[in-house]
């Protein structure tokens, strides 16, 4: 029988796998499947509880990036720690999260077309906790007449432009007009609050640098605010920022729903933006590595691991090894690295497995379906990636 493209796309929502995989015995890493992305258990909790002493000593609350994860489990045990809900970046991914059980979601990005926009009303359908964004007029009534059509409420934050030219719309007076127009003309839209994400901060060099130019992207957002608590509209939430700015949104005093989602694993971008009395970022610790199989060694100075551009993603940096001094990575294609041997602080041969940093924790995840989750260096549990590829 023909299949129609709802069909398939929603068996694909259905089959993704949601929950955690006990493995019994465990696996010691050097008998794991390469290439394996791990989780160092341990790290990854502590990241969690670091964040979560932040957020109730700077009085904001924690929507955590799933974007980044990926993964129902990561997103629950989020929840468990003090989040008060996570951010899906698609359509999709929200689909599997709330499969998942998973009920306070914001979908960041906006959602415009009839197909999209049926499905987000479909889940706000049996989910009073889901929000979204919008950044303009025709995406709003569209939205109201397909809610008031299904009997459905949504809550919505307008979502401003901080100059990136990305998404949002203007901030000023466009927003303030988008602002009065739902409340004005969409009953079934519930006006929450604004989104700002200033993604173009994050990863500035430099602790004073990066809160330089922080608070003077932002202060635009300021303004807006003002503008439509002045027309008689009560913002009361401002949802944005992320682990770059994390520790600079109690003194800006305008988010107060934090968008991180980096810190929960971190990577090597992030590490090297620097801290406040540091060159390096380590208000979080490293948690997610790439285990790896040297797998050949064509010359002496030389040998070529199991992984390349179809196991990491990298904007610009590359990945570096977890210990081990004298080796440097350079990309060998989609499938290998190559590494080049600079008197090493130990010695490496064939067969031997490493552990590498990844540039950028996001796409990476991307690459892969399960975290092989590490503690006292064995494999106790598999993680499934559940949205891994889902860009609809």
């Amino acid at each position: 029988m023909p299949t129609t493209l709802d069909e398939i796309f929603e068996g694909q929502i259905e089959s993704r796998p949601i929950e955690a995989i006990s493995v019994e015995p465990p696996v010691p890493l050097e008998e794991i499947p390469t290439p394996a992305l791990l989780i160092d258990e341990v790290a990854f909790q502590r990241n969690l509880e670091r964040m979560a002493g932040h957020i109730t000593a700077s009085g904001l609350s924690l929507r955590a990036h799933a974007k980044m994860h990926k993964s129902p489990v990561v997103a629950r045990k989020q929840l468990a720690a003090g989040a008060s809900g996570i951010c899906c970046a698609k359509v999709a991914e929200a689909e599997v999260m709330q499969r998942a059980g998973i009920k306070p979601i914001l979908i960041t990005s906006p959602v415009v077309g009839k197909d999209s926009l049926r499905r987000v009303v479909r889940m706000a359908q049996h989910n009073d906790e889901l929000q979204i964004v919008i950044d303009c007029q025709q995406t709003a009534d569209q939205l109201q007449r397909m809610l008031m059509d299904n009997a459905a409420k949504l809550d919505v934050l307008v979502d401003i432009d901080p100059g990136m030219g990305r998404t949002g719309i203007e901030a000023g007076q466009p927003a303030v007009d988008l602002v009065v127009h739902v409340v004005a003309h969409c009953p079934n839209l519930n006006f929450l609050g604004l989104q700002m994400y200033a993604g173009n901060c994050m990863h500035i060099p430099g602790h004073g640098e990066r809160r330089k130019k922080y608070f003077k992207v932002m202060e635009k957002g300021a303004v807006t605010r003002q503008m439509i608590e002045e027309a008689g509209i009560k913002v009361a939430t401002v949802s944005g920022g992320g682990t770059g700015t994390y520790d600079l949104e109690r003194a800006l005093g305008l988010i107060t729903e934090l968008q991180a989602g980096s810190f929960a694993f971190m990577d090597i971008e992030y590490r090297d933006i620097g801290g406040v009395d540091n060159p390096l970022f380590v208000d979080f610790e490293i948690a997610l590595h790439l285990l790896v199989t040297a797998i050949s060694q064509p010359q002496s100075t030389l040998i070529t691991v199991d992984a390349g551009f179809k196991s990491l993603a990298s904007d610009k940096m590359v990945p570096e090894f977890k210990d081990i001094e004298g080796l440097r990575y350079h990309w060998g294609g989609d499938e290998h690295g190559i590494v080049q041997l600079n008197n090493p602080s130990k010695l490496v041969n064939l067969g031997d497995k490493l552990k590498l940093l990844t540039p950028h924790c996001d796409p990476t995840v991307n690459l892969h379906d399960f975290y092989f989750v590490v503690r006292d260096d064995q494999v106790h549990e598999l993680w499934p990636i559940s949205t891994r590829g889902l860009s609809r």
